[in-house]
Formats: structure tokens, sequence, C-alpha cells
């Protein structure tokens, strides 16, 4: 995504670990880990390094499990920091995870020497666009969230005061496809993702209202590697 190569930060090499979902900066990620080359990747995370974060990134084409089973990936993913990890003894791990911060994957590194697959990549800031824009497209947000909710009859949540966090909740909480979870995460700032999600929440509650569509089920409880 062309867009995201305007920030400047920090360039760094990371593991990568590519899923069929989009995690952003706040939120949980639950995994389960079975596939020898994630284990070792879990092993090299808690043994060998003080912050044991690795980079989720969603995969366009291609699919999770399997040597070269992940054709192409997306240009922005989130760094995910380590916060439990557990074995179920029969070669499975239970491993809890929060995003942390974006990035953008510049490489891979097929001679990184490494199992799994491993990435440079450039941190990404969080510009948040104009104050007084931002505040108004927080709260007419908010107003569209609980439109949503009321359409659907369902229970709605408390939403964040801060309008970074709210501009990253939507995605999962509306129950957008990937691709759109994927343009919000990539918004080159908070503004434009609160502009975005502004449009995908009204063109969500209008389907739900004159069509009876409703979002996909929440995903499953722990991504399988």
């Amino acid at each position: 995504m062309p867009a995201a190569r305007a920030y400047r930060g920090d360039m760094a090499r990371v593991p990568l670990f590519p899923l069929g979902t989009v995690l952003v900066p706040g939120a949980s990620l639950p995994l389960q880990i079975f596939e020898p080359r994630y284990i070792v990747l879990l092993s090299d995370l808690l043994n060998a390094m003080d912050v044991p974060e690795f980079g989720v990134v969603a995969i366009r084409q291609g699919h999770e499990v399997g040597a070269g089973s992940v054709h192409d990936l997306h240009d922005v993913g989130c760094l995910a920091r380590v916060t439990q990890a557990a074995s179920l003894g029969d070669g499975r791990y239970l491993v809890v995870s929060t995003g942390v911060r974006r990035f953008h994957l510049d490489a891979l590194e097929p001679e990184a020497g490494t199992a799994y697959p491993t990435g440079e990549v450039t941190v990404l800031e969080e510009p948040t666009g104009g104050e007084r824009q931002v505040a108004d497209l927080a709260e007419r947000l908010r107003r569209a969230l609980h439109a949503y909710a009321t359409t659907l009859g369902a229970e709605e949540p408390q939403w964040p005061d801060d309008p970074v966090a709210l501009s990253y909740e939507v995605g999962g909480a509306v129950g957008l496809d990937l691709g759109d979870r994927q343009r919000l995460l990539a918004a080159t700032d908070t503004e434009s993702r609160l502009r975005l999600a502004l449009r995908l929440v009204r063109r969500e509650q209008g389907l739900a209202s004159t069509m009876g569509l409703v979002p996909p089920p929440p995903e499953r409880p722990y991504n399988p590697n």
C-alpha cells in the first residue's frame, strides 16, 4: 500500500506469522500453534528475545497451514507481543498475544536462515490528523455504531474514549471482512481511518436495515497456524 510508505519509522527484521485475519494495535490474538516451524518461532521468541514480539500479516493469497501455502501477503501488518504461552502436552501450544504497533512489510528475507518466515519491516507512526476533525469524526462514528447496534437489536459495547483506539476497534466489532479490516489497518492516519470506518459502518447499517443482512459470526477463538 504505497500511502503507508510516506511514514518514517524504525526498521527491523522480525519473525512473521502470516494469518487469515487482521490484527490491530490493542487487540488480543489467541493462537493455537502446532506446526514445527512456528513452534521454533515460539521458542526463539521466549528464549532469545528480551521482548517477545513477532509480525502478524494478513494473507492476500493462500492459506495458513503447510509449507508453501502462502503466495502473497498484505503490505501492512501489526507487531504482536506474547503475553501468555502454555503447552497442551500433545505437541500443541496455546499463545495469547496483543497487537502493539503497525509496520510496513518492506521485504521477505528468504536467506534469514530461520525455519519460519522473516521480514524486513518499517515500524509505522500513528499521525492523528486534525484535532477538531478527529473529535467530530469520533463522535459521528459512535452515533453510527449506536444506530448499527440498534438495527441489529444487539447489545452495544462500551466504546473507547480515545479516537485512535476507537478507529481500530470498528473492524472486529462490526464484523467486517478481511479486505475492509486491512484497509482500516493501512489507513495513513487516525482521521483517515475514522472517515473510512464511518463509511463502512453506515454501509453495514444500511444493509442490515434494508436487506436484513447481518455480519458473519465472530472468528474462531483460536487461529490454528
